[in-house]
């Protein structure tokens, strides 16, 4: 099959995370064998969704061989309202070619970038490799915390020096890469509050206000592209009487997403003590004092410039409000530094009688401009006629995984990122693909031969 066939087939299988990586790592492990190498399937149960990942090696590996590390998440965003992926005839799972370019969901972050490596290592696996034997990986669960990485590292299924850590990059190599850190908070409601809600849902008037709050969405790594519905009616709430009670409060889907829209219900009751909002409003205040305590370091390799809080999701539920949002962590702020803005917010929390709770995290990560990873990288890009500087990256990837395992690593791929991952017009060009295939088969006879 080419490559462009291949690559409808990779796009018109959902891996997105209400769905499963396994069908695509059946149709994975099948063009691997067909190339002569040897493909491994783990099968691991998330969230009670069967998911898989596969490791493909060349015929000649043996256990306990020094590697050189091909990585790339399988797993997509979910794709969304059909309605708004014209390109593809609302189906972003049928992809189309326009003008060299290939459009559907997974086209640029990151499913295609699979097989742009498994071209690469099956034109080298006849080759005899004296130093790091190559191995290649596709993970699951990139979207949910990065479990099928994890899970490789549990099971001791890698023994890596080097990795490639397959990455939106516009084929440039990124380097550093932020934190990421999901956080979420409870605040309970009152006895009192919640039969006060109860017994007005029997009245036949009410007297409550409703205020809409509209935004721009945008991915949590790079709030400054987006405008927060949340965070619009956080501030809206900060000056609202303290006698206000919070019938009904609610915006975003996602944790790690700038919502678009937000609602908040009010109604002003004098006899409750102490309703939820103070509560809501003491917790929102504390945020706002550690965001302004984030935007204090600086580093200029990353836009935005400086570590951030943003709000993602907020929902009124029986007994309690939940609140949730994502820190992205610069990777000169120390690790001490990151544990004191986490302790601010919870011991705020528990004075309110919240709980606190810090969900997913990862820290940020840097590879120095002198390691041999990158100045060989470099080389072979400045050879291609490509861009050889390095970038950073605002979001998170495996990366921040394999580092803390002493694992040197650096993040490429095809494709542009803003305006284009994360979006229904994801797209990535057909030359860039074969570009980056290029770039992987020089890479691995540079480390591995």
């Amino acid at each position: 099959m080419s490559l462009v066939e291949v690559c409808r087939k990779l796009i018109s299988i959902d891996s997105c995370p209400t769905s499963s990586t396994v069908e695509l790592v059946d149709y994975l492990a099948q063009l691997a064998e067909q190339a002569g190498l040897q493909a491994e399937v783990m099968h691991e149960v998330q969230n009670g969704i069967t998911q898989a990942n596969i490791i493909v090696r060349t015929p000649d590996h043996k256990v306990g061989d020094r590697e050189f590390l091909l990585q790339t998440h399988l797993d997509t965003v979910d794709p969304g309202n059909f309605a708004l992926w014209k390109k593809n005839d609302f189906n972003p799972y049928d992809a189309v070619i326009e003008d060299g370019k290939i459009y559907g969901l997974g086209a640029a972050e990151v499913k295609l970038d699979f097989i742009c490596k498994l071209n690469a290592l099956a034109k080298m696996k006849d080759k005899p490799f004296n130093a790091l034997k190559p191995v290649l990986v596709g993970t699951f669960g990139e979207e949910t915390g990065m479990q099928g990485a994890l899970k490789l590292v549990r099971k001791n299924k890698i023994n890596a020096k080097y990795a490639l850590i397959g990455e939106t990059s516009d084929l440039k190599i990124i380097n550093a890469a932020k934190g990421f850190a999901v956080v979420e908070v409870r605040i309970p409601i009152s006895e009192e509050e919640v039969a006060y809600k109860q017994s007005r849902e029997l009245a036949e008037s009410t007297t409550t206000q409703t205020k809409v709050f509209s935004g721009r969405s945008a991915h949590s790594s790079t709030p400054h592209l987006g405008d927060n519905a949340i965070q619009k009616m956080l501030d809206f709430l900060q000056k609202m009487p303290e006698n206000m009670v919070l019938i009904e409060v609610d915006g975003g889907t996602r944790f790690n997403m700038i919502p678009s829209q937000a609602m908040v219900e009010l109604e002003m009751v004098s006899h409750i003590k102490n309703p939820t909002l103070q509560k809501l409003n003491k917790i929102y205040k504390v945020i706002q004092e550690v965001d302004v305590d984030m935007r204090l370091l600086v580093d200029e390799e990353f836009e935005p410039s400086h570590s951030t809080w943003s709000a993602g999701i907020i929902r009124t539920q029986t007994d309690s409000i939940l609140l949730g949002g994502s820190c992205r962590i610069l990777p000169n702020v120390t690790q001490e530094q990151y544990e004191l803005w986490m302790k601010k917010i919870q011991q705020v929390c528990e004075e309110c009688g919240a709980q606190f709770r810090i969900t997913d995290y990862k820290r940020p990560y840097r590879t120095n401009d002198s390691s041999v990873l990158i100045k060989s990288a470099q080389s072979i890009l400045e050879k291609m006629g490509l861009e050889p500087r390095c970038v950073s990256l605002a979001s998170t990837n495996e990366a921040s995984l394999f580092t803390r395992l002493d694992i040197e690593c650096i993040c490429f791929g095809a494709g542009v990122r803003e305006g284009n991952v994360h979006t229904p017009e994801e797209h990535v060009k057909i030359e860039d693909l074969e570009k980056a295939t290029a770039f992987y088969e020089q890479m691995i006879e540079r480390f591995c031969l």
